[in-house]
C-alpha cells in the first residue's frame, strides 16, 4: 500500500528525473504547432462526442443555449490546459497530477488523488464506455429490457479479458480507430446538414426547469466530453520552443475540438430538434435513421461500438500502466511491470466496473449516474491541482519554467473558480451516483491513515 520510506523514494526518484529532465529538454522540442495541435484533437476525440449532446440538451431550453455551453467547455479546457502546460514543462514527470499535488500539498493529498483514479475515476471511465456500448448496440439488435446492460457487461468481460492475455494494442488498431471517429463525425454532420431542418424548439418534457441546476448539470456533461486536454502533461517538455508556441498549440488544438463539438451538436439539433435530441439515448443514430433510414442507422450503431470499444480498451490499458506512472503506490496490490503482474488489477478493475454497470442498469441513466459518479473526485483533483500552480510559484520559484501561464495569476485563478463551480455541481445536482463516488473517494483516508506506519507494508 503507502509507507512513509516508500514516498520518501519516489520523492528522490522524481527529484533526479527532474534534473535529468532539465538538462535534456533543449533537445527534446521535436513537435511543431500542427504536431501538437493534431496530438491534442487525438487525446480529445472520443466515444463520448456521441453520447453527451443528448444529455446537454436536456438540460437546456434553446438550440442557441446547447451551443453557448459547448463553446464555453472549449474556453474552460483552453483555460485549464495552459494552467496544466506550465506544470508540466516546469516538472516533467510521468506521473502528472500525482507529482503536482504531492509536491504542493504532500503525500496525503497525493494518495487520495492516486487512489480517487484507481477507485473512482478509472473504473467509472470503463462503465461509461460500456454503457455507450450498450445503448448504441441496443439500437442495432435489441436484448430485452436489460439490454444496454447486456452489452455492457459482455464488452468489459471481453476487453478485460483480452488484456490479462496480453494482447497488444498496435499503431494499426489506433489508426482504425481515428479513421472510425472521424468517418461517424464526418457522417453526422454531413447528413445532418443536407437534412430538411426540423423547426421543433420546444423543449422535452424531461428537461430540467433551469437555472444553475441545468447549467452545472450540462456542463458536467460538457467538460466530460472535452477531457483528455490535461494529458498535455505528457508532451507539453517536447514541443518546440514551447514558451513561444505553447500557447499556439492550446489555441490550434482546442479551438478545432471546439469547431468539431459545434458543428455536430448544431447538425443533430438541425436534424432533429432540441426536444428529440434531448429525449433520444443514440443521438447519431436517431440522425441517421432520419436522413438515411435503417441502414443508416444500423451503420452509425456499429460505427459507434467501434469506436467506444477502442476507446474503452485505451481506458482499460491506460489503467494498467497508471500505476507505475504513481511510483508503485499500489505496486504491491496491482502489480507492477509485466503483463501478467497486471492481473490482479486489470481483473478487480473489471469486477468494479461490472458492479458499477449493474448499479446502473435498468434505467435510461446508467450512463448519467457513471458521470455523475465520477464527477466529484475528478473536479476536487482538478481544483487542488489549479491551486498548486498557485502554490508552486511561490515555493519553487527557482525552477526553470520553459512555459509561463498568460495573464498570471488571472488564468489560474479563472480554471480554479470554474473548477470550483464544477465540484459544487457534481455534489449538488448529481444524486445518488455522486454521493457513491464520494463515499469511495473518503474510503482512501483510512487506507492512508494504516499505511502511514512506518513498518507497514515494508515487505512491498
Amino acid at each position: 500500500m503507502l509507507s512513509r520510506r516508500h514516498i520518501r523514494l519516489v520523492a528522490q526518484e522524481e527529484t533526479e528525473g527532474e534534473r535529468r529532465s532539465r538538462k535534456e529538454r533543449p533537445s527534446r522540442g521535436i513537435f511543431t504547432v500542427p504536431d501538437g495541435a493534431a496530438i491534442i484533437v487525438g487525446m480529445v476525440l472520443g466515444a463520448g462526442i456521441f453520447k453527451t449532446p443528448s444529455l446537454v440538451a436536456a438540460q437546456c431550453h434553446s438550440n442557441g443555449g446547447v451551443l453557448l455551453l459547448w463553446l464555453a467547455g472549449g474556453a474552460i479546457s483552453l483555460v485549464g490546459a495552459l494552467c496544466y502546460a506550465e506544470l508540466a514543462s516546469a516538472y516533467p514527470h510521468p506521473g502528472g497530477d500525482y507529482h503536482y499535488l504531492e509536491r504542493a500539498f504532500g503525500d496525503g493529498p497525493a494518495f487520495l488523488f492516486a487512489w480517487s483514479r484507481l477507485s473512482v475515476v478509472q473504473t467509472g471511465l470503463v462503465a461509461m464506455h460500456a454503457f455507450v456500448i450498450g445503448d448504441y448496440a441496443s439500437e442495432v439488435v435489441r436484448l430485452g429490457p436489460y439490454s444496454s446492460a447486456v452489452y455492457a457487461v459482455g464488452a468489459i468481460v471481453l476487453l478485460t479479458f483480452i488484456n490479462i492475455m496480453g494482447v497488444p494494442e498496435g499503431k494499426r488498431t489506433r489508426s482504425i480507430l481515428t479513421a472510425a471517429i472521424g468517418l461517424g463525425l464526418i457522417s453526422v454532420v454531413g447528413f445532418g446538414l443536407v437534412a430538411s431542418p426540423d423547426g421543433s424548439t420546444r423543449a422535452a418534457a424531461a428537461h430540467s426547469a433551469g437555472g444553475a441546476g441545468g447549467v452545472g448539470m450540462a456542463l458536467i456533461f460538457v467538460l466530460l466530453t472535452y477531457g483528455g486536454w490535461n494529458e498535455i502533461a505528457h508532451f507539453s517538455s517536447e514541443v518546440r520552443r514551447a514558451r513561444k508556441n505553447m500557447t499556439r498549440v492550446l489555441l490550434c488544438g482546442i479551438g478545432a475540438i471546439t469547431a468539431i463539438y459545434l458543428l455536430l451538436n448544431y447538425s443533430l439539433l438541425r436534424s432533429l430538434g432540441l426536444a428529440a435530441c434531448a429525449s433520444s439515448g443514440a443521438a447519431a443514430t436517431s440522425a441517421m435513421r432520419g436522413v438515411a433510414g435503417e441502414a443508416g442507422a444500423v451503420f452509425m450503431g456499429l460505427l459507434v461500438v467501434l469506436v467506444a470499444l477502442g476507446s474503452m480498451n485505451g481506458v482499460i490499458v491506460k489503467g494498467a500502466r497508471r500505476n507505475d506512472a504513481f511510483g508503485g503506490v499500489f505496486s504491491g496490490f496491482f502489480g507492477r511491470g509485466d503483463k501478467a503482474a497486471h492481473a490482479p488489477g486489470l481483473l478487480l478493475q473489471g469486477i468494479a466496473a461490472i458492479t458499477l454497470v449493474l448499479a446502473g442498469m435498468g434505467s435510461r441513466g446508467g450512463f448519467s449516474m457513471m458521470v455523475a459518479y465520477t464527477a466529484p473526485a475528478f473536479w476536487l483533483f482538478f481544483l487542488m491541482v489549479g491551486i498548486s500552480l498557485l502554490l508552486l510559484r511561490k515555493k519553487e520559484r527557482a525552477i526553470a519554467r520553459p512555459f509561463r501561464v498568460p495573464l498570471y495569476p488571472a488564468t489560474p485563478l479563472v480554471f480554479c473558480g470554474a473548477c470550483l463551480y464544477m465540484l459544487y455541481s457534481s455534489v449538488v445536482y448529481t444524486g445518488r451516483g455522486g454521493l457513491i463516488g464520494i463515499a469511495v473517494l473518503l474510503a482512501g483516508a483510512p487506507l492512508y491513515v494504516i499505511g502511514r506506519s512506518p513498518h507497514a507494508y515494508d515487505g512491498l
